[in-house]
């Protein structure tokens, strides 16, 4: 339970996107403020000072600790405000208490800092586990947008060497994303560009990104390329696009792979995983 002995004013913040409702109330339960309150730092930091000036220790409490109730917690922490969070689901049992039926951003703010002042037992503490979980879910959410980028870049990649040399396709379909395909297809964007290369030079290109499979890749390549004589109108357009795409696909995925290493390391300083990693270390056995 977060100790509230010390606190002399009570703040609770019904966070939004824009704006917040404030509501402060002091430990004999009177309100010490209760307006509409600017998500932006001068505007918390503004109020927190005041707050602060003229009752001494301010607890502030939001109602999430994550999105868009980031901002107050990062600013209530750098001016040396305890802070803390009141859980939704306690929030909504707590209301149950309060008199009025009509819901309203006033009212939680309210209800978030009595809880805080009268039932200090239903607050959680804000910890690093918390924020490490805010910061993972927001990497998490980026990732998965990357990741429907990367599908479709990569099916317009498909649908492009289809139309111009649907054997081409076949060979570097199933390996579309590999680094060595794309920096193949940044650099050469049409059949034509590819024979011109040459295996040789090809083979210098390529080696660097695939060592094992270089040669393999480069015959198969241009076993492909014999295989059709004739030029499908629209590849000379489609060796425009082509590599441009390749590029995009290739920044999309070098993202991708920073943020794995960034979940990585949050994942191993998370406390369960290392909970996790002292009981399967070595046995005495």
């Amino acid at each position: 339970m977060i100790d509230t002995g010390d606190i002399d004013v009570f703040l609770g913040l019904d966070v939004g996107k824009g704006e917040h409702h404030a509501t402060a109330v002091t430990p004999t339960g009177k309100k010490a403020f209760d307006k509409r309150l600017p998500n932006t730092e001068p505007k918390l930091r503004e109020l927190f000072a005041k707050l602060q000036a003229k009752h001494g220790t301010v607890l502030v409490v939001v109602d999430q600790p994550a999105s868009i109730g980031a901002l107050p917690l990062a600013v209530a922490r750098d001016m040396g405000c305890p802070v803390a969070y009141l859980p939704g689901l306690t929030m909504r049992r707590i209301a149950d208490l309060y008199p009025g039926e009509a819901k309203t951003d006033a009212k939680d703010a309210f209800i978030i800092a009595d809880a805080a002042r009268a039932m200090p037992h239903t607050l959680r503490a804000i910890d690093g586990e918390d924020e490490t979980i805010a910061e993972l879910e927001m990497i998490v959410g980026f990732d998965d947008d990357l990741a429907g980028e990367a599908t479709r870049v990569a099916n317009r990649l498909h649908g492009l060497l289809t139309q111009i040399h649907p054997s081409l396709e076949r060979v570097l379909g199933p390996r579309l994303q590999h680094p060595a395909v794309l920096a193949l297809l940044e650099r050469f964007g049409s059949p034509a560009q590819i024979r011109k290369a040459g295996q040789r030079r090809l083979v210098t290109l390529l080696r660097p990104k695939a060592p094992r499979m270089t040669e393999r890749l480069v015959e198969e390549l241009f076993t492909a390329l014999d295989e059709q004589t004739v030029t499908v109108p629209g590849t000379e357009a489609a060796a425009l696009i082509v590599p441009s795409l390749a590029g995009s696909l290739t920044a999309v995925l070098d993202q991708r792979k920073l943020l794995a290493g960034r979940i990585e390391e949050l994942l191993e300083a998370h406390p369960l995983m290392q909970c996790g990693a002292d009981a399967s270390g070595p046995s005495d056995r």
